[in-house]
């Protein structure tokens, strides 16, 4: 461990409480047990993480967030994502035999069952993908294939999530065939910054860890009356805590203030969030952050083992693609940085072994065309009904659901998936196109899984089924296509 005072059991006891009874215990061990190694692997690369001074000797200064039971976050001030991946970025530039190509997006998976024949375990190939710059789809034939395509925070309206995350990759690996699981668990991180010319900017659960608290707009806190552990609950019970709040009072936002610390304390530890609100005329030295839960990790993803590989041969997946077992029905915080350096690490490790010890010939994949499909006049129709996805996905299939939403969601995306299917084919693809395409399958994934979990556990609360029910629901939601859809290569 990174503490004197921490220990791996504690670690692991956190995350296991944190995942409501659903997290796989090897995974769990795996993840823990081998992070310290992976920081240092990043600290070799030169990611410099906060340090502080303890008597003569120089460490890494701990973070505490929600559901830790101690200090033991390592941490870059409050931008801690972006300097690893600046890092792995750079260290990628630098590697002789990478070949980066950007602004792609994967169509989909060629499967062996498609284009080598029926015999045989059902394997991945690579992929179709779409040059967006250039409008030209591309052929990527592997004979492994990952997918680390992150998480599909677009699914919904509000979200801490980049605009790229559509779920691109779950929406594919089910497309192919593999097997999904535990979608109904989509994290909404209880603190993103509400203000109307702001878009995305998550308040990181740091600040709660270093004393900032919740208040309504009247000053009032009201965490001690949900939780224990209050601010430091975890997150589920801290956005659903703020909805409840919301919902009662009818205001827009809650508060988030950590203005009783010292200024140059708050400035050193969190000077991007310092930086960025004061652009919106917020001085958090001096008052509340008005704050409001947004769509932040899913849980749930493509199912794989400990070495990151799928119920698809030849595919594996790393990161919030994936569904490791790790988070069970709600991640602990800053866990899935973890899983995302560990789980990178063995997958490369396995996917290196099968390569040595298999070199299977490459199928013959015929090259994308369009096969009459036209230039689409109807860019309305792809904002539309991304709108539409995102607004029903919110109000029906949020963070707190009932029966007749989720029914009501059911008919909406059924409808949708199929007019997005047809636009799909009749037109040429586009960038937006594939995203829209591919954030309805997610959505509908989400709903599959939450409609077939009847009772409330972790990130999935269901009103008609407000208790965990053990008996019948302690086991993970799996699905899969079993008559995978194929791509029509337009010949």
């Amino acid at each position: 461990m990174l503490s004197p005072v921490d220990s791996f059991e504690s670690h692991i006891n956190d995350t296991l409480n944190a995942g409501a009874g659903l997290c796989d215990k090897r995974i769990v061990e795996k993840v823990v047990r081998d992070g310290p190694a992976m920081i240092d692997e990043l600290i070799e690369l030169g990611v410099q993480f906060s340090t502080r001074e303890n008597g003569n000797i120089k460490e890494l200064n701990l973070g505490r967030e929600g559901g830790h039971s101690k200090r033991r976050i390592v941490h870059a001030k409050d931008i801690t994502g972006r300097v690893i991946e600046q890092a792995l970025l750079d260290a990628v530039a630098n590697a002789p035999n990478i070949t980066l190509y950007e602004d792609f997006i994967a169509v989909d998976l060629f499967t062996h069952s498609k284009f080598v024949g029926p015999a045989g375990k059902e394997a991945a190939w690579g992929c179709y993908a779409l040059d967006k710059r250039k409008g030209i789809v591309h052929t990527f034939l592997s004979r492994i294939t990952v997918i680390a395509t992150g998480g599909a925070g677009k699914v919904y309206v509000y979200t801490s999530n980049p605009n790229i995350a559509t779920g691109d990759g779950i929406a594919i690996a089910y497309r192919a065939g593999a097997q999904i699981a535990n979608m109904e668990f989509m994290q909404f991180h209880p603190t993103c910054l509400y203000h109307p010319e702001a878009k995305n900017f998550l308040i990181t659960e740091a600040l709660r860890g270093e004393g900032a608290v919740l208040k309504l707009s009247d000053s009032t806190r009201f965490m001690k009356a949900h939780h224990e552990k209050a601010e430091l609950a975890p997150r589920d019970i801290v956005a659903r805590a703020i909805d409840f709040e919301l919902k009662k009072s009818g205001d827009e936002c809650v508060y988030l203030d950590i203005s009783h610390k010292e200024p140059e304390f708050v400035k050193e530890r969190f000077p991007n969030i310092y930086k960025k609100c004061l652009d919106y005329g917020i001085d958090i030295t001096k008052e509340p952050i008005p704050v409001v839960p947004a769509a932040h990790y899913i849980c749930g993803g493509i199912k794989t083992d400990e070495h990151g590989k799928s119920s698809i041969e030849r595919l594996y997946a790393i990161g919030e693609a994936a569904s490791t077992g790790l988070h069970g029905a709600n991640r602990l915080a800053s866990n899935s940085l973890l899983e995302a350096l560990v789980m990178a690490n063995s997958a490369a490790t396995s996917a290196g072994k099968e390569l040595g010890e298999n070199s299977a010939v490459l199928p013959s994949i015929p090259e994308w065309e369009t096969r009459g499909a036209v230039t689409s006049d109807e860019a309305g129709v792809i904002s539309q009904n991304w709108d539409e996805v995102r607004r029903f996905m919110w109000n029906y299939v949020g963070i707190v659901r009932s029966n007749k939403r989720l029914e009501r969601a059911r008919r909406r995306i059924t409808l949708l998936e199929s007019e997005i299917n047809e636009y799909y084919w009749d037109f040429r693809i586009t960038a937006d196109c594939l995203e829209l395409r591919n954030i309805a399958t997610v959505a509908k994934l989400i709903i599959t899984c939450a409609e077939s979990r009847c009772e409330s556990r972790g990130l999935h609360y269901n009103i008609d089924y407000p208790e965990k029910n053990d008996k019948e629901f302690l086991k993970e939601t799996v699905i899969e296509l079993k008559t995978p859809a194929q791509t029509k290569e337009r010949l």
